[in-house]
């Protein structure tokens, strides 16, 4: 290295680390490492379920505001996929007298321990891995310590490995060697996320660089991070050379044959000296309408004093902006790790262009307009959901969606079969069908599921209720979709002469009253046999080969009459029998066979015919079972009943419905109201008088969240983020107050839709897909998330919970599913909520 090149880099490294704080990492009450700009997760989140490796767990890097790097742990691949295998965190300590927290790594399918301790030091914290034991034989040169950085917050960004420079892809590059299969690490339950091709070889990615001291994004001071070792190279990779998903992973080996304190790490994440979270203002990015409440809620750093006053400016028709109005600013509170406070506007009702002014923060415009809620479902009905039609061949303009999947057919799932997404094929098929025998007439109708392309069964009758909700109480007559069952083909932005939702209902109940009659009863679930199909990206119809799996030809081999292959790529119908699944059925079938009726007759027909079996057949199934300790033997399905007895009048679905539904009401009140309010265009004046004291203690539960979070909706705190919960509530109080409008105010509607189009945590983008005038989100976790893309109309599952304090939502980087995959239940329960919601406003 040259004098110039070495002074260079002392002057590079000196201007970043003037931005570094003297501040010294603290052990917090939420048993986390935190200063200003940084907290450093030990173990908070732990690794889990089926899907294994899902990027949100480990030793987590919150850097200025983001989760920048996570999944710190012992690991047994370079370069870690989704079906990997991750550690069991058996034990966790807190020590708060020597300052560490200390976890216990356990693979129990190696029998292998390891403990991690994590203690600060300096300006940052020392990883230090600890064995009991040597390594097992199997795992030498296979186990390290891995820590993984986003590369959407890293790519274009420069790095140094022992002083040279290089710069962090945009894309995946590197190299790779192929290594035998026999050498490669266990996958979760046998499973293999890639086809060898015959090879016997699988892929090993090869480090980008390695070195002993290692400094990230030093022309990035918020993302710049030190890491050094002396007991061993830190070697970068790219994670992405395997799958799209992948993470930069920076690994160090674990020595063989070695006990003690065998590996050490420095960690230094960069702390900008007085750095604040910039205010994070949250409002609807569809804009209002004139009459309604308008209230923007600010989320602020807890180091930042709220000011006394926000503006509203008014955009001119000259392009020319001028204040319209400023209130005071008003303090909510604390709830997690931000301040909240909120700007109330309420009083401004001329129609315009407007956007909000706190401090020198400035948001994007937005509309204040009676029109501007009007076209919230047109992208969700008019491009999503035809996109999502399986069995069929979906075209947009130039653009080919996909071909038609699936032509040939689905197999029977061989018994005692574990599925990677978590259903299983039971001791027996519960059908006529023989292991890997073909179903005829499966492929037909449905919907895919989400981000991939199965038919979830229970989704799907989920989806077809909706879209009967939607048609009975709506009438929804928008035609922007071309829809041939016969040649199994849907053109988007082509009226056909039939509403739209109609041909969605048939669509629907096409393949359930398909699996009735063929299967006898419901499927779990109509999926990929094999995991290197699973994780498909790109054209549906691509999936499989379109061929009828042969067994007696070799694998990849084609039938000399091109009729028959040696692929293992056929889609398989899991079809043990589930009563609560065949209720559930039977509740949509009947209701679809009311909106089928004058549009597919004979269709309607064999819906309520289905509908009657599955309940009269799943009654006596659970009849034998043995009850619980309630004395229930569950899987009694409310709705089942209401939806028999409206398509029927019979009085014994009314009879059972009453019964059920009362007690129901008392355990949960929430979860029932919106089925109990269904019945009442449909009973008497008694039970509506009936009804009222649950809405009065569903408005108490409303009164509650105003209590709970400064937005006043239900925010969920699971793995999955709780749009879908908001969306039910939204539902919910719409219907409420059009029966009870002196109970429950229609107004609490708006601030459901308001927290699905911007006013959230963590950012103010809305949560649905080209929804949102300036401002939506603008990646998904959709079939086309590897183009870091989306499909109009998604919704967003949204702000996702990391434990122990913080909401995120990435904007950049699609790959998580738990935030950013839209559903097609959930997307249909978006339709049902825009159209009460629209009607609200009328």
């Amino acid at each position: 290295m040259n004098r110039l090149t070495i002074l260079s880099l002392a002057m590079l490294l000196l201007g970043t680390f003037h931005y570094a704080s003297g501040q010294e990492l603290k052990l917090n009450k939420l048993e986390y490492f935190e200063k200003q700009g940084v907290n450093v997760l030990v173990y908070n989140n732990l690794f889990t379920g089926g899907f294994n490796d899902e990027k949100n767990a480990g030793i987590e890097l919150i850097h200025h505001g983001v989760r920048t790097a996570q999944g710190g742990a012992v690991r047994l691949s370079n370069t870690p996929e989704q079906w990997d295998l991750v550690p069991d965190i058996s034990n966790r300590k807190v020590d708060r007298a020597s300052n560490n927290i200390e976890a216990t790594l356990r693979y129990k399918d190696y029998d292998f321990n390891s403990r991690v301790v994590v203690t600060p030091k300096g300006k940052g914290v020392e990883i230090s891995v600890y064995l009991d034991k040597p390594l097992p034989k199997a795992l030498e040169g296979a186990a390290g310590f891995n820590l993984e950085f986003l590369p959407s917050q890293y790519w274009g960004k420069a790095y140094l490995m022992d002083g040279r420079y290089n710069r962090f892809p945009r894309y995946v590059v590197g190299n790779t060697v192929t290594r035998p299969n026999s050498e490669k690490p266990k996958q979760f339950k046998g499973y293999n996320t890639s086809d060898d091709r015959g090879t016997g070889k699988f892929i090993d990615p090869l480090p980008l660089e390695k070195g002993r001291s290692f400094l990230l994004a030093p022309d990035e001071p918020s993302r710049l991070v030190k890491i050094t070792t002396q007991d061993a190279d830190l070697m970068l990779y790219d994670g992405r050379v395997l799958a799209q998903n992948g993470w930069f992973v920076v690994r160090s080996m674990l020595p063989a044959g070695k006990t003690g304190k065998v590996l050490t790490w420095t960690v230094e994440p960069n702390a900008i000296n007085g750095w604040v979270r910039e205010p994070n203002i949250g409002f609807s990015q569809v804009g209002y309408i004139p009459a309604q409440q308008k209230v923007a809620v600010i989320e602020l750093d807890k180091k930042d004093k709220p000011l006394q006053t926000a503006s509203l400016y008014k955009v001119g028709e000259d392009g020319n902006a001028t204040p319209v109005y400023s209130g005071k600013i008003s303090s909510w509170g604390d709830y997690f790790k931000y301040h909240y406070a909120k700007f109330d506007f309420t009083s401004v009702k001329t129609p315009g262009i407007y956007y909000i002014q706190y401090g020198k923060f400035k948001t994007n415009n937005f509309l204040i307009e009676n029109g501007v809620y009007d076209k919230i479902t047109d992208a969700t009905s008019d491009i999503w959901i035809p996109i999502h039609m399986n069995h069929m061949a979906v075209n947009e303009g130039y653009r080919v969606w996909h071909g038609e999947p699936f032509k040939e057919g689905y197999r029977q799932a061989p018994p005692n079969t574990d599925h990677f997404d978590l259903h299983a094929q039971g001791p027996t098929t519960d059908t006529r069908y023989k292991a890997l025998e073909l179903i005829p007439g499966l492929n037909v109708g449905g919907y895919f599921d989400a981000g991939d392309f199965d038919i979830e069964t229970g989704a799907n009758i989920s989806v077809v209720q909706n879209f009967v909700r939607t048609w009975e109480y709506f009438k929804p007559s928008r035609d922007q979709t071309f829809v041939s069952q016969k040649q199994r083909y849907v053109d988007l932005h082509r009226p056909d002469g039939t509403p739209d939702v109609l041909q969605f209902i048939e669509h629907g109940t096409l393949n359930l009253v398909a699996q009735a009659k063929i299967i006898g009863h419901m499927s779990q679930t109509l999926s990929n046999a094999v995991l290197d199909n699973y994780h498909h990206l790109g054209d549906a119809a691509s999936l499989t080969d379109g061929l009828p799996y042969n067994p007696a030809l070799g694998p990849h081999e084609v039938a000399p009459d091109g009729k028959s292959s040696g692929v293992k790529d056929d889609m398989w119908a899991f079809t043990s029998r589930n009563p609560g699944l065949d209720f559930n059925a039977a509740t949509t079938l009947a209701a679809a066979s009311r909106a089928l009726k004058g549009y597919n007759d004979s269709l309607a027909a064999s819906a309520l015919e289905q509908s009657k079996r599955l309940l009269i057949e799943a009654t006596e199934l659970l009849g034998k079972r043995p009850q619980d300790s309630l004395g229930r033997r569950g899987g009694s399905n409310i709705a089942t009943n209401l939806q028999l007895y409206i398509s029927t009048r019979e009085q014994q679905y009314l009879d059972k419905f009453q019964e059920l539904l009362w007690p129901a009401l008392d355990r949960n009140v929430t979860f029932t109201l919106l089925t109990a309010l269904d019945a009442i265009p449909h009973l008497d004046a008694a039970y509506k008088e009936k009804l009222r004291p649950y809405v009065v203690k569903y408005n108490d539960y409303i009164k509650g969240l105003e209590k709970d979070n400064p937005y006043g909706v239900p925010i969920g705190l699971g793995n999955w983020a709780g749009s879908g919960d908001v969306m039910n509530f939204g539902t919910t109080v719409c219907f409420a107050s059009k029966y009870f409008p002196e109970i429950i105010d229609a107004s609490h509607a708006f601030k459901a839709a308001g927290y699905l189009f911007g006013s959230h945590p963590y950012h103010n983008y809305s949560l649905v897909a080209t929804v949102g005038a300036t401002r939506p989100k603008a990646m998904f976790y959709g079939n086309n998330r590897a183009d870091f893309s989306f499909i109009p109309g998604n919704v967003a599952p949204g702000l996702l919970f990391r434990k122990p304090d913080h909401f995120e939502n990435y904007d950049d980087w699609p790959f998580f599913w738990g935030q950013n995959e839209g559903t097609i239940a959930g997307n249909t329960s978006y339709l049902i909520f825009g159209s009460a919601f629209k009607n609200v406003i009328k």
